[in-house]
């Protein structure tokens, strides 16, 4: 693709950057074929090629509108356009870089602005977000039903293990799970212990970065960035052997540390020491899998979702198939698995109906093989999913 950018992109910091990417773009709209909003809304402008298009004419000059704005908000940043483009197009960083340019020149409405900011205080304040969902699950019996089948289900605490092995690492707590799926931590914990390895949590919800990232505040975003990178390092610097982390809507972002603060003087290096010392969850366990405990009785049929974050951000797809299968469960048969649920972090609160419609379509791709329960590795996706659904929606890591 050519481009012409215009002079205030050419003096800007991301220039480089955007030009290489719209000039690998060969138009050819392989992307619209892997895209959840084209294929709901059949419209050009709300597939990769066509936000591609738009973010052009305003890199080339064109004014900020806010239909170009509309039409990026509902991008999902699931990234399977990524895993389909033939010519290697990072879309989702220019996606990042169009969005937040577009809002400088044309400021969103003072509602939207105070209403993304409240979303992500919310979801970040800790003490305030516990009490709420404890609230809503006291009261759920009370609340109207499309209401209460949005309150996930409490969890009762298990007992984590306490061992001290020479094989450490640090796992991310994050800002809602501890909250919403305490056990997900809990049972990973348990099991590295059984496998001799001593894992970290760090008492704080500290944030990765990535609901502000997404959510129209990267200066706040960053800033979570780097107070994380800061309570992990007194840990990395004594040997820490990986950064663990559980969800993989987390882990895209914690792997991007590197390339997100690779300006910054003060930070630069130690982001990137995090984003390689980075692993899912799913590579710890996979590389002890002819080491781990036998299960007793396991359920035989599962049907695995596996997050865009894992498969399209990570590239991990069908990991998580191996090692439920190598542990005796039966993988069932999943449709369009390349699709998105609709979760996408803020997404499901910020674009109700597109997001309600994809977590359906999920629903339906995932029990077309008559699977006894789904499986999944994102906190985001399984509290999704779990709405309305009429099978029992786990982190894959309860099975094991």
């Amino acid at each position: 693709m050519q481009t012409n950018l215009a002079a205030k992109i050419q003096q800007g910091s991301h220039a480089e950057t955007v030009e290489a990417i719209l000039r690998k773009c060969v138009h050819c709209g392989f992307c619209n074929a892997t895209c959840p909003t084209y294929q709901l809304l059949g419209d050009e402008l709300d597939g990769p090629r066509g936000r591609i298009y738009q973010m052009k004419q305003y890199f080339e000059g064109e004014p900020a509108n806010g239909e170009m704005l509309k039409h990026l908000d509902r991008c999902l940043t699931c990234r399977a356009c990524e895993t389909t483009c033939p010519s290697g197009v990072t879309y989702s960083h220019l996606l990042e870089i169009g969005r937040e340019a577009i809002e400088r020149e044309l400021p969103r409405p003072a509602w939207d602005r105070l209403r993304r900011k409240a979303i992500v205080r919310f979801i970040n304040s800790g003490w305030l977000f516990a009490l709420s969902i404890r609230l809503g699950q006291l009261l759920a019996p009370l609340l109207p039903a499309g209401i209460r089948q949005s309150v996930p289900s409490k969890q009762t605490a298990i007992t984590r293990s306490a061992g001290s092995h020479q094989r450490k690492m640090l796992m991310l707590a994050g800002c809602v799970q501890p909250t919403l799926a305490p056990n997900t931590n809990g049972r990973a914990i348990n099991l590295l212990d059984k496998l001799g390895i001593e894992v970290i949590e760090l008492p704080q919800t500290l944030c990765c970065g990535a609901a502000a990232l997404h959510t129209s505040e990267p200066d706040y975003g960053l800033r979570q960035v780097k107070a994380l990178i800061d309570a992990w390092w007194p840990h990395i610097a004594a040997g820490a052997e990986a950064v663990v982390v559980s969800a993989s809507g987390c882990g895209v972002s914690v792997r991007d540390y590197g390339r997100l603060l690779a300006d910054d003087p003060g930070y630069a290096d130690k982001a990137k020491k995090v984003s390689q010392l980075y692993r899912d969850l799913v590579e710890v366990v996979e590389a002890e899998v002819d080491r781990l405990p036998a299960v007793s009785n396991p359920k035989r049929r599962v049907a695995v979702h596996t997050p865009c974050t894992l498969q399209h951000g990570l590239g991990l797809n069908n990991r998580v198939e191996g090692v439920l299968a190598k542990a005796g469960y039966e993988i069932c048969r999943v449709e369009e698995a390349h699709l998105c649920c609709g979760s996408a972090g803020t997404y499901s609160m910020l674009q109700p109906e597109l997001s309600a419609k994809l977590r359906e379509n999920k629903q339906k791709a995932l029990t077309v093989d008559a699977p006894e329960l789904i499986a999944t590795a994102n906190i985001g996706c399984q509290l999704q999913l779990a709405q309305g659904a009429r099978l029992p929606v786990v982190h894959w890591i309860e099975l094991l």
